[in-house]
């Protein structure tokens, strides 16, 4: 069989990005399963590959057709857009959020074009977009953005936990507000399709209450009186699988546990916490909905640490082998 083809944007040259795109780049779980073409900067990866004792050999290239996938390579469409005597490792800096969204749109069109099977990202700092004027939070808006899509849904996954988030990145006060009928009607019809996509044939998900013990039937907050509960009841009499609302602070560990596919979680916090307590590194976040699947480590730039070599490809290993997992899926629906 042979193996897909996954684009990997380096993502920020000052944190552990290059790092563990090198690390993982020479483990031999990597190269048994996938071929991988790297966007970033040259001066950037051979830096890491000194600082991390890393021996590959950089061959650079202008279309993944031209690659050469043996063990030991790192294929690279070099950008060359990182200026080594200005770069500060472990620091936010506009220069390298400018490049890390140039290496997002290069490997957005890869995909796009069908060159590459799935798109696999490594961490982007924030304050550092913030500082270029790049006019987007976070990898979902910047590839949503980039391919179109109106509504691209976050997953992540952990083991056999997949958890859909209803919000990402808004205040807590403001994701409070969007917990609607409207709203989580909409977030269940997308997540059942998502998990279809993904080779579950009749899901079972769970909503999560938004508040202590789902508002004990509105004593502490009327979301799941006026939002949660009617929504769950109309999709129930559509014919899906679905319960809710279910605390917070046992839903997860049932799904987990296997009795329900999928919870919906209804803030960003909410679902994270409890992915990352069962296993922070392997913790992958998947984004659905898009002409192609991104899957994604799930950790910060970590800039305190970034340059001292100490970075674990744990996580980006682990976002390559859901690509893997789940490419074949999507190419089937190309």
């Amino acid at each position: 069989m042979t193996k897909p083809i996954l684009a990997i944007p380096m993502g920020d040259a000052a944190g552990i990005g290059p790092e563990i795109t090198v690390k993982a780049m020479a483990d031999d779980r990597v190269s048994n399963m996938a071929r991988l073409v790297i966007v970033g900067d040259k001066k950037v990866l051979k830096e890491a590959l000194a600082f991390s004792d890393v021996t590959l050999l950089i061959n650079c290239i202008n279309d993944p057709q031209d690659g050469n996938f043996s063990p030991g390579v790192l294929n690279l469409i070099d950008l060359d857009n990182i200026y080594l005597n200005k770069l500060k490792m472990g620091a936010v800096q506009a220069m390298t959020g400018k490049a890390a969204y140039e290496y997002i749109e290069v490997a957005t069109r890869l995909c796009l074009d069908k060159k590459t099977d799935v798109l696999t990202t490594t961490a982007i700092n924030k304050e550092s977009l913030k500082a270029a004027k790049v006019p987007y939070i976070g990898h979902t808006e910047m590839v949503g953005a980039l391919t179109q899509t109106k509504n691209p849904l976050t997953m992540f996954q952990v083991y056999n936990l997949r958890v859909f988030f209803l919000s990402r990145h808004v205040s807590l006060q403001q994701a409070c507000k969007l917990v609607t009928r409207e709203n989580i009607e909409a977030f269940i019809d997308q997540s059942v399709a998502a998990l279809k996509t993904l080779g579950v044939k009749n899901p079972r998900i769970a909503v999560a209450g938004l508040n202590p013990h789902s508002g004990e039937h509105g004593l502490f907050g009327r979301e799941e009186v006026e939002g949660v509960m009617p929504a769950v009841v109309e999709a129930r009499n559509r014919g899906i699988n679905v319960d809710g609302p279910i605390g917070a602070d046992s839903v997860f560990y049932l799904a987990l546990n296997g009795k329900y596919d999928a919870v919906l979680s209804l803030y960003h916090d909410q679902g994270h916490i409890a992915t990352k307590m069962v296993d922070f590194e392997k913790t992958i976040s998947i984004t659905l909905g898009m002409p192609f699947l991104r899957t994604s480590v799930d950790h910060g730039t970590a800039l305190d640490i970034a340059g001292k070599g100490i970075a674990s490809p744990v996580s980006l290993i682990e976002a390559i082998r859901l690509g893997v997992e789940y490419a074949p899926l999507f190419n089937q629906r190309w």
